[in-house]
């Protein structure tokens, strides 16, 4: 199957893959890390994971580089940043070893999935954890499966590092279930469908959202960070309802790294007209600039030009070119799991 895909016109998608790996909670502890072939789970209809929503993913990339080894990039942030979520809805901590552990296994069984270099293709890396739980009280569930599937995937916008429009949607906003915005550390999109339908049938990339109390700061672009760059500084919001973006992060220490100024900060509505440069970055897309952003509402247009700025694209090629071991990795971010 792997020597048949057509690794240049990939999209983003689920394509099955040989194996996935997975890992019991029960009693207390961790048990061993099993190897699966079969795509499906054995689920009680009970699970607490069904019905009150106790799991979490994440996501991350395995690149096969030009130096023929293959890397993950920053795989500790995203045990951390799970971690963080498993406290938040009383589930179990991945221990960062085993999480680590379980990353190289599953991308090492699947290598012959892992797309050529330059093909702008990647493999996906999805942890996923689950209550397994049979009960219908709402209280944690006593056990959980930790799994790990691989799939390859295409750029997530059409035409890769290309600038693209997006609107505000003000009548609805991912916040709303829980207000903690710890749902969305967690990986819990549902909320954002509707929005994000809406902006797409209206013919835009995707839905942008602004603080869910006042309606007037900048939060996020769909499933992504937003950044904006002006006088030479990258100016990136602060909001509680904000996924932690493990790209952002790295993000602000490269334009750091660059000379840039970095700012972390609520950023109401009207700002956006101050920058020079907008993008939305995260795991999936790494960066994809934003043209422009329409305020339906109000009438109002930001325009940031057609074409991605030259803060963006500088940022976007130093950190691609870390993750596939072109450029020097000074802050050792990347992992090689296959050398």
């Amino acid at each position: 199957m792997a020597e048949l895909m057509d690794w240049s016109n990939l999209g983003f998608g689920y394509h099955k893959t040989d194996y996935n790996v997975r890992c019991y909670y029960r009693d207390g502890k961790w048990g061993e890390i099993e190897v699966c072939s079969e795509e499906t789970i054995p689920l009680h209809m009970a699970a607490t994971c069904l019905h009150y929503g106790q799991e979490a993913f994440e996501g991350l990339k395995a690149y096969r580089c030009p130096d023929g080894k293959v890397r993950v990039f920053r795989p500790d942030e995203n045990a951390a940043r799970l971690q963080s979520t498993c406290r938040g809805i009383l589930m179990p901590e991945v221990p960062t070893e085993l999480f680590i552990e379980m990353v190289k296994k599953v991308v090492r069984l699947n290598e012959r999935f892992i797309p050529p270099y330059e093909s702008g293709a990647t493999l996906y890396v999805r942890p996923l954890m689950i209550g397994t739980s049979a009960q219908v009280g709402v209280h944690p569930s006593q056990e959980y499966l930790f799994l790990i599937l691989v799939t390859p995937v295409g750029p997530y916008f059409k035409g890769g590092f290309a600038s693209n429009p997006y609107v505000i949607i003000r009548e609805h906003d991912r916040s709303a279930p829980l207000g903690t915005g710890i749902y969305k550390v967690g990986g819990n999109y549902a909320a954002s469908l509707l929005a994000n339908k809406k902006a797409h049938d209206k013919g835009y990339a995707c839905e942008f959202y602004l603080d869910a109390k006042e309606k007037k700061y900048i939060d996020e672009c769909g499933a992504a960070n937003f950044f904006g760059i002006k006088d030479n500084t990258y100016v990136t919001p602060k909001s509680t309802s904000i996924l932690p973006s493990i790209t952002n992060k790295s993000l602000m220490q490269l334009a750091e790294d660059f000379g840039l100024k970095v700012e972390r900060r609520q950023i109401p509505e009207e700002e956006l007209s101050t920058f020079e440069e907008a993008g939305a970055c995260g795991t999936a897309a790494v960066i994809s600039p934003i043209s422009y952003i329409d305020d339906l509402e109000t009438g109002k247009r930001y325009d940031f030009g057609e074409e991605p700025g030259p803060v963006s694209r500088k940022l976007f090629e130093h950190l691609r070119g870390i993750q596939y071991g072109i450029e020097e990795d000074k802050h050792g971010w990347t992992m090689v799991v296959i050398d």
